[in-house]
């Protein structure tokens, strides 16, 4: 063995060479190479896709701060170290979106999902590519006769699968023999011969073209492409607002926790109070009254807190952050809120609907998926079909028996013809195209239900919205109510002429309408952006953006509408206006 390839060493050029390139390819490309040349593809993928779906890219990579060491350096103790680790944050609600961003496992693992996705499409891509081969082959064989030899076959080429359908390829073989022992009559004791072959084969009827499976696999890789853009566009936006929801909502229950502690402070001046005075003027029972209202206000405190505090853990843990880390909001975002008041969405109801149409990812994803199962019926369809080839080969070899770079195009080898079959059996296929209709009557319903469901979405959105504003108007005229009735009772209890139990009551009024108009706030902004969300306008990568109105200026008049549970001058009509067909 080793003197054949001594052999094809040094006898000529073409062998050497051969046998340098299996060297190389024995010893291949390092792994790092490999995913450098992954990564390098699949990210010039989706810069060309998102360039398709939306006009413009964005930076995109999976890798994280891990990303660049061998899986087995790192340690589960290094995790455990990492996770107990116990920073002081405090951060407002931008600095919040940018950490969950970084941090989120949830948001990496998206990510990942659209690499793959890309990943995939690569491989489809690569069917269509020229794929350059090189092999060799050595052995050594003998005979009870006592002839031994020794051969190495190698061949180098490329092959390409073309989009009609067909397949080309290109070969160069080089066979090197030698027979060390027991040489046969009239055979030279080294032979090299080279072999030229050119291959084609390509289908006429089934098959052809758009029709292929290999074709159409392709072409189903670009759309996943395409849908997995648009997927983890919309899921940018849905995380950013489900962030915005949980910021807000803390700051909520924030404000809550402290209008129970001020409540609490409340009650026990006036148990205080009444204990003054319970030596000659107010009963025992007053008293104990009193003293009762002091224990629930101070347990709603303390379960407010601990609730609080567990929320804000799940918080941590949404935005990837140790829960060993102390984090603290600033309460300054919700002030600003409150300074902008509440933004209507002042759009028709037909009109909302006709933008998530042109705009929703999810809704563009349902409407070209219908027309992929429109392709696969007629795939299915074209597998019906007789399927005709054509196929044709051509080789030439170089002059034996050693003379290997003579090639004589006179002596060249072809061939060429069709290949029919007829469609006798075809139970298979017919079942699989029944299938096809089947599913394309699937992904028809699918589509319907997806619109309506989307439509229910986007009505119901504007009804909420509506709803969520008169209950934040009904809820201010209520904490003003409440207010006046604590100050007036307090003032009666001091003169004596109003029971504890009124004073009691008054203060819980209170403190429920404290606690629910920030609510009421908090629920309208998030009511609000999900709307905007379903309606395919909310964009998030403008900073700020749940201040901002992005219908503003993009809205023509023809578009504009009343929320369908709008109450003329917010004061209400009778019932038969809305659940009786008007006259």
């Amino acid at each position: 063995m080793w003197e054949v390839c001594q052999t094809a060493r040094s006898n000529s050029p073409v062998k050497g060479g051969v046998f340098l390139l299996c060297c190389a390819l024995l010893t291949g490309c390092s792994a790092a190479h490999y995913r450098r040349s992954s990564d390098q593809e699949v990210y010039r993928i989706v810069e060309q896709f998102e360039q398709q779906v939306f006009g413009k890219t964005n930076a995109f990579t999976i890798d994280t701060s891990r990303s660049g060491r061998p899986p087995e350096a790192i340690p589960a103790a290094e995790i455990l170290e990492d996770r107990m680790a116990t920073n002081r944050r405090v951060v407002r609600l931008s600095e919040a979106l940018e950490l969950a961003v970084q941090h989120s496992r949830e948001y990496q693992t998206q990510k990942e999902q659209l690499y793959l996705t890309a990943l995939s499409l690569s491989g489809a891509r690569y069917e269509f590519g020229p794929k350059f081969f090189a092999d060799s082959t050595a052995q050594v064989g003998g005979s009870p006769s006592g002839s031994q030899s020794g051969s190495v076959r190698s061949r180098v080429g490329v092959s390409q699968f073309l989009r009609t359908g067909g397949r080309l390829s290109v070969s160069l073989a080089n066979d090197l023999l030698r027979y060390f022992v027991g040489q046969p009559v009239g055979a030279t004791r080294d032979s090299a011969i080279n072999t030229l072959s050119v291959d084609l084969a390509q289908p006429i009827l089934r098959g052809f073209g758009r029709n292929d499976p290999t074709v159409e696999s392709l072409t189903q890789a670009e759309r996943n492409v395409v849908y997995a853009i648009r997927t983890y566009s919309l899921y940018q936006e849905q995380f950013a607002v489900n962030i915005v929801n949980d910021y807000f909502s803390l700051l909520g229950q924030k404000d809550a926790i402290r209008n129970n502690y001020t409540n609490y402070l409340r009650r026990v001046d006036t148990t205080r109070y009444v204990q003054a005075r319970s030596v000659d003027r107010v009963r025992a029972s007053d008293v104990d009254d009193a003293r009762t209202a002091e224990l629930v206000a101070y347990i709603n405190y303390v379960n407010s807190l601990a609730s609080y505090l567990s929320q804000l853990d799940a918080f941590k843990i949404r935005l990837g952050l140790p829960l060993s880390e102390k984090l603290y909001l600033i309460d300054a975002d919700l002030e600003a809120v409150e300074q902008r008041g509440l933004m209507p969405v002042g759009v028709d109801q037909n009109a909302a609907f006709r933008l998530a149409v042109e705009s929703h990812m999810d809704l563009l994803n349902a409407i070209d998926r219908f027309e992929d199962s429109k392709r696969k019926v007629r795939l299915a369809a074209d597998q019906l079909k007789p399927g005709l080839n054509l196929f044709a080969n051509a080789n030439l070899a170089s002059e034996g028996p050693d003379d290997y770079t003579n090639f004589d195009p006179d002596k060249v080898r072809y061939s060429a013809g069709v290949q029919l079959d007829l469609p006798l059996d075809r139970l298979r296929q017919r079942n699989n195209y029944r299938a096809a209709l089947v599913s394309f009557e699937s992904q028809l319903r699918s589509l319907s239900a997806t619109l309506d469901n989307f439509k229910d979405r986007i009505d119901r959105g504007l009804r909420t919205l509506e709803q969520q504003r008169l209950n934040y108007l009904n809820r201010q005229a209520t904490l003003e109510v409440a207010r006046r009735r604590v100050d007036m009772n307090q003032t009666l209890l001091e003169a004596g002429r109003v029971a504890i139990r009124d004073v009691r009551e008054s203060q819980d009024a209170l403190i429920a309408a404290e606690n629910q108009l920030t609510d009421s706030m908090v629920r309208y902004l998030q009511a609000r952006m999900q709307l905007l969300l379903d309606m395919g306008v909310l964009r998030t990568e403008v900073e700020t953006f749940w201040l901002v109105d992005p219908l503003a200026g993009e809205l023509a008049e023809r578009l504009r509408g009343t929320p369908p549970l709008q109450m003329p001058g917010d004061e209400l009509i009778p019932p038969d206006t809305f659940l009786e067909p008007s006259l």
